[in-house]
């Protein structure tokens, strides 16, 4: 997650760094890149990437070779790179936030999903997914849960700024309510009050 390391440590993270190559840097170490060879890479919130660093990035995947922080040696990867973000990328170029010649080298195949709030169809579904992967989180034996036709409404007519991660959230809560209670269904008293009165 480019936009959850700091922004110092990031070149690192990616690619590795050598013993003594910084303070704090007691071993060697390898990053994303060197780890994910023969595999695939997954960058989410790419736009968050510092952008003194976004020529390194462009480097690396055009060369699929780097060198860790304080190192020489070429390391060369064969590797498939994922990236996303929330953010325009076409319009932070625009802005001078992100280079332009990285994000033409990342949009080879891109994928553009809209907002939750504009595929709303998608939401029935979505919280069926979702409260399996709560299930599966407390283990076997947990009590599946559903959700009332009115607590359904009300999260089809919410906006969904925070898009799936906010969906998760809300039931999650809703999810531990309903069981507190011993309910088996999400009702719309268990979903925070702002959602409530979307609906």
């Amino acid at each position: 997650d480019c936009g959850a390391v700091v922004s110092t440590l990031i070149e690192s993270e990616l690619f590795g760094h050598e013993k003594g190559s910084f303070t704090g840097a007691t071993s060697q170490r390898q990053g994303a890149f060197e780890l994910a060879h023969g595999g695939t890479l997954f960058l989410d919130e790419i736009g968050e990437l510092p952008l003194d660093l976004q020529p390194k990035l462009l480097r690396a995947l055009e060369q699929r070779s780097f060198r860790r922080v304080g190192g020489s040696r070429e390391i060369r990867v064969d590797i498939r790179v994922i990236a996303a973000s929330k953010r325009n990328l076409r319009m932070e170029v625009e802005r001078g936030k992100f280079r332009e010649n990285l994000s033409s080298g990342l949009a080879v195949v891109p994928v553009e999903i809209p907002p939750l709030r504009e595929r709303r169809d998608d939401i029935p579904l979505l919280v069926t997914r979702l409260l399996e992967q709560i299930a599966g989180v407390e283990g076997p034996g947990s009590r599946a849960l559903g959700v009332s036709r009115e607590a359904m409404d009300a999260l089809r007519a919410h906006d969904w700024p925070g898009n799936v991660r906010e969906l998760r959230n809300v039931l999650e809560r809703a999810a531990y309510l309903a069981r507190a209670t011993g309910d088996g269904e999400i009702r719309l008293g268990a979903m925070p009050v702002a959602l409530g009165s979307n609906g």
